[in-house]
């Protein structure tokens, strides 16, 4: 069942009466989810439900609906499953021969694509959070910008200037548009050429906090890259970067595997992006915090 990603108001009545309904609420966080139920007047049993004890929690929600219990899952904002716990939960209270109702509501994701302004369009793609740094955060990089649609991903406060280096780098020319604390008291819708973002973080202080919602537009003629490279595409060119400089190995590589020399340009500065952040992050990192269907 979706919450609000930031402004209470946009609970739906549905929502709100399934909640009154419940006789069990199954949350990401029981404070965040406590502190909801308090400012609707409710009091309801609540159950952790969490990246951390998922499958656990599953089986729980399952055997509280082999009771005959009505049983409400939320996230702490957004919608469950969308870059948050939830889809253990879903197959295994089907698997269980339960029901599962949809109760749809607020997304950051939609909220985003609605403001983006972005013409070429046709649909979007939902791509959340990115691996956090190194080989595997490069290859989701370079998906990223040898696709010529739309997509939609979510970044932490503490990445937000990195994935700003990384998309100016691997897809020059295109526009995106970027969400900061959507619903929010301070939010902050900006649209501009991906070389534009790092600056304009780099301009006020405030513009690193809260959650952010990335919309990359889709690619103009003149910006495609073509197709996501195939696998065997990216491991020629991983090997030719072992010994070769950037441009020789991406010139080769077009001739060995046919993949679009643009293509593997843009993965190869990915890559290379990548390897860069995993230096700046020796000694560890945490992965970015899921939240509510995402960033609000």
């Amino acid at each position: 069942m979706a919450t609000p990603i930031g402004n209470l108001a946009d609970l739906t009545l549905r929502a709100l009466h399934v909640l009154a309904l419940a006789d069990t609420v199954a949350c990401e966080d029981t404070r965040n989810t406590g502190v909801l139920l308090r400012h609707l007047g409710l009091t309801k049993p609540l159950l952790a439900l969490h990246a951390h004890n998922e499958s656990q929690a599953a089986q729980r929600v399952a055997a509280l609906l082999a009771q005959g219990q009505r049983v409400a899952v939320v996230s702490d904002a957004g919608t469950p499953a969308v870059s948050d716990p939830g889809a253990a939960v879903v197959a295994a209270v089907a698997a269980a021969g339960h029901r599962v109702v949809p109760v749809p509501g607020p997304s950051s994701a939609v909220a985003a694509v609605s403001v983006a302004g972005d013409v070429q369009a046709q649909g979007f793609r939902f791509r959340g959070f990115l691996p956090p740094r190194g080989a595997e955060r490069a290859q989701a990089l370079a998906a990223v910008v040898a696709d010529a649609g739309q997509q939609v991903l979510f970044e932490a406060p503490h990445r937000i200037e990195a994935l700003a280096r990384e998309l100016a780098q691997a897809a020059p020319g295109r526009g995106l548009t970027l969400c900061r604390e959507l619903t929010k008291q301070f939010e902050t819708v900006a649209t501009m050429d991906t070389a534009a973002l790092a600056p304009w973080l780099a301009g006020d202080a405030n513009r690193l906090r809260g959650e952010f919602v990335v919309v990359l537009h889709a690619a103009s003629p003149a910006t495609t890259t073509g197709d996501a490279l195939p696998p065997a595409a990216q491991q020629a060119l991983r090997v030719l970067l072992e010994e070769l400089p950037l441009k020789q190995a991406v010139a080769l590589a077009a001739r060995l595997t046919g993949a679009p020399r643009k293509a593997l340009y843009a993965w190869a500065l990915a890559l290379r992006a990548g390897a860069d952040d995993d230096e700046d992050d020796a000694g560890g990192d945490q992965a970015p915090p899921t939240g509510g269907g995402g960033p609000a």
